[in-house]
């Protein structure tokens, strides 16, 4: 018997049902979650980022939602040092902590305990970055990191505003290539013994259809006027990264209507979901449940019971 605590993990795409699954879990395994969503850690931008509403929780306490300001900068370091405790009160308590979420790089770097080196900052470098994303929008600072370190922009979206500014903070301040560090990151033996169930459909076009109609459900709680609050602050730094805020400037500028708008919502989020299955398609260690009929709930449920229980751990 492994003598490392046990944790669950349960990852997929956008719209592919993580948050019922963890709940459910949860429930038949006393356990918490903890939210692996580099979007819904940020107070406020409840609707963009999809956050667990209180009757999706189903009375389960959920961690690491809506606990940072949001023009508080944040890294994956940052989520793994605030995760590992959490996680390490939950297993005190005597409850299962699972970890739930889309974004890769935080369930990787939590998971296989990745070293961060420590890293100055230059303030006023990266506000010159930011300014040139405002005035010239985020291509032309895409264009920087390509022509500074293509392998590294390779793996980061031109929208990611945040992560493509830290990209050349690092080059500027370490005079060397960020996937250069990148790839010289340690990673230790984890702390963990860790199952990760993934949910995905066999069919795309079943998870694009979830897709937009989760974005048509976003639209009908608010989103649009959630978005428009926020842009009527003058502080998009953070928001601009939410798919679902960033794709509505035009139509509050007067350059678009709203039905494009949501439409371009709907493709970036699919997109973002290719992006999701392309990350985790590398990790060899995720036990996949296939959710095309998502409607047999009860199915998907008993199958991840099933990988579970052949785990052996709870």
């Amino acid at each position: 018997m492994n003598s490392k605590p046990f944790v669950l993990a349960v990852v997929g795409p956008t719209a592919s049902g993580k948050t019922w699954l963890g709940a459910e879990l949860a429930k038949e395994y006393g356990g918490e979650v903890v939210s692996a969503d580099s979007m819904q850690i940020y107070k406020g931008m409840d609707i963009a980022s999809a956050k667990p509403t209180a009757e999706e929780m189903q009375g389960i306490p959920h961690h690491l939602i809506s606990v940072i300001n949001r023009d508080t900068p944040f890294s994956a370091a940052d989520y793994v040092k605030m995760a590992r405790e959490v996680i390490a009160d939950i297993l005190g308590r005597g409850k299962l902590p699972i970890i739930v979420g889309g974004t890769g790089l935080y369930v990787d770097s939590l998971l296989n305990n990745v070293q961060f080196s420590e890293m100055k900052s230059d303030p006023a470098y990266r506000e010159s970055l930011h300014a040139l994303a405002r005035e010239k929008g985020s291509e032309a600072l895409y264009a920087e990191l390509v022509s500074a370190d293509p392998v590294a922009a390779e793996s980061i979206h031109m929208n990611n505003t945040v992560r493509v500014v830290r990209a050349l903070e690092v080059i500027h301040l370490t005079g060397r290539l960020f996937s250069e560090l990148k790839a010289e990151s340690i990673a230790e033996e984890s702390p963990y013994d860790a199952l990760i169930l993934g949910l995905n459909a066999a069919d795309r076009s079943v998870l694009y259809e979830r897709i937009n109609a989760r974005v048509d459900a976003m639209v009908r709680a608010g989103l649009v006027e959630e978005a428009r609050a926020v842009y009527a602050e003058g502080n998009m730094r953070t928001a601009a990264n939410a798919i679902g805020y960033k794709e509505l400037i035009p139509f509050f500028e007067n350059e678009m209507c709203l039905n494009d708008c949501i439409d371009k919502i709907k493709q970036e989020s699919r997109r973002y979901a290719k992006r999701q299955l392309t990350w985790f398609r590398r990790n060899e260690r995720i036990r996949w449940i296939i959710t095309d009929d998502f409607s047999k709930k009860y199915e998907i449920l008993e199958n991840s019971k099933k990988a579970i229980a052949n785990y052996g751990r709870v």
